[in-house]
């Protein structure tokens, strides 16, 4: 393989791969004080913190110094990406290339600190709650374990920023790859022993569901839309002025948004089971112990609600992104028109429709993978393997665009491809 004889290619993986290896270490270092055995019997029970813990790799069931991850910081980044089109000061710094994109993301890290606080403070609040002990349990033990938090944040932050400026990939999206490769097989292989001890056939067209939803996953993350364009330059010579023109296309991808409008539906799903946990009653239930039963990723109400918001989130982020790329203006400015439509709002008129057109078809996709496991459950009568068809996604996405950085770095030394 080319990419292990290159030494600045192979220095790259190794940094990377040394990196994910601080982050296990990190995802091991337990906070003091807390029953373990009760934090991972909780997680095992509840279908929708399982789910994060799979993307901790089990960072959270561990109650490690990195337990909540790098969520506070992608909600930042989703904070600030939609600020940045309201804000006039947001937008003006976003305009100012490599330098507003430093200001922004040094802001987006002073919103991620108290995020983390909050985050850090609600799973302490919820973990009591529902009977998990910490001892002891004072001010002094919550503000210590709150700052240990917020800095295993930053420094899962940290540690992404360095993959992304001195190794592959992405840093954000490979710490989650990390922490779901480190976790999905213990998940999955569990799961696999105990169907098979109780139902062998579910288990086969389970396992046939999983491999459908991998090859779809493959197919939206790569697709996309084609628009023709084509650029007509002026250029002198001799004197003379001569115009030239030249044709390419514009990539619409059916999956704009990737993965933010799972992550908003997620965070709005848990939001009522999380606020009913503070008013449950251990002995007669109430109503709030109902809203927390409905609200389990077990039930159908659940997932019909998740299949929802996750369409709507999808048509409003897309529309949001593509919104900020401004394209008929700077197809204008460039000299650059789609053959048989006219610039300025018809160009405009035309790419929205088309970008609607096609966003209805990735927000389905994205709903379906989000109530995928459910699905799955239901028609296998599986219930020990769960298809964490989110995780999926996120893995799947994440090493596509590493291969794409590794083909990219190769053909910058004229080599014919990852494999020569």
């Amino acid at each position: 393989m080319d990419v292990v004889t290159l030494p600045d290619l192979r220095r790259k993986i190794l940094f990377t791969l040394g990196i994910l290896a601080v982050f296990r270490f990190m995802a091991h270092v337990p906070l003091p004080g807390v029953d373990i055995a009760a934090l991972e019997e909780f997680f095992g029970e509840n279908l929708l913190f399982g789910m994060l813990d799979l993307f901790s790799g089990g960072a959270m069931a561990r109650f490690s110094v990195v337990a909540i991850g790098i969520y506070p910081y992608i909600t930042a980044s989703i904070i600030m990406q939609l600020l940045v089109p309201v804000i006039p000061r947001l937008q003006a710094l976003s305009q100012e290339g490599e330098l507003g994109s430093q200001k922004i993301n040094r802001i987006t890290h002073f919103v991620t600190i108290p995020l983390a606080a909050l985050q850090g403070y609600a799973m302490l609040a919820l973990l009591r709650s529902q009977g998990v002990t910490i001892e002891p349990f004072g001010s002094l033990t919550i503000a210590s374990i709150i700052i240990t938090m917020i800095a295993g944040t930053m420094f899962l932050v940290w540690l992404g920023e360095l993959i992304t400026e001195r190794g592959i990939g992405n840093g954000i999206s490979i710490i989650i790859f990390g922490g779901i490769v480190a976790g999905l097989p213990g998940i999955v292989g569990s799961g696999i022993v105990t169907a098979i001890s109780g139902q062998p056939g579910g288990l086969i067209a389970y396992i046939i569901l999983a491999l459908a939803m991998l090859v779809l996953i493959v197919i939206f993350v790569e697709a996309h839309r084609r628009i023709p364009v084509q650029y007509a330059r002026s250029t002198f010579r001799g004197g003379r002025m001569y115009r030239q023109s030249g044709s390419t296309y514009i990539p619409l991808r059916v999956n704009t948004a990737g993965m933010i409008p799972l992550i908003f539906a997620i965070a709005l799903m848990q939001l009522p089971a999380t606020i009913a946990t503070y008013f449950m009653s251990s002995g007669d239930p109430n109503f709030w112990n109902t809203i927390y039963s409905v609200f389990q990723a077990n039930t159908a109400l659940y997932n019909g609600l998740y299949f929802a918001l996750v369409i709507g989130f999808a048509f409003f982020y897309t529309m949001v992104i593509f919104e900020q790329m401004n394209l008929p203006q700077t197809l204008q400015q460039q000299s650059g028109f789609i053959p048989g439509v006219r610039p300025g709002k018809a160009t405009a008129d035309y790419l929205n429709g088309i970008i609607k057109r096609i966003t209805f078809g990735g927000a389905l996709f994205l709903a379906a993978v989000a109530v995928m496991p459910f699905i799955a459950q239901k028609i296998t009568g599986v219930t020990a393997l769960v298809i964490q068809s989110t995780a999926m996604l996120i893995a799947v996405g994440v090493a596509l665009d590493t291969m794409k950085q590794l083909e990219a770095q190769l053909t910058m030394r004229r080599y014919e491809g990852f494999l020569k």
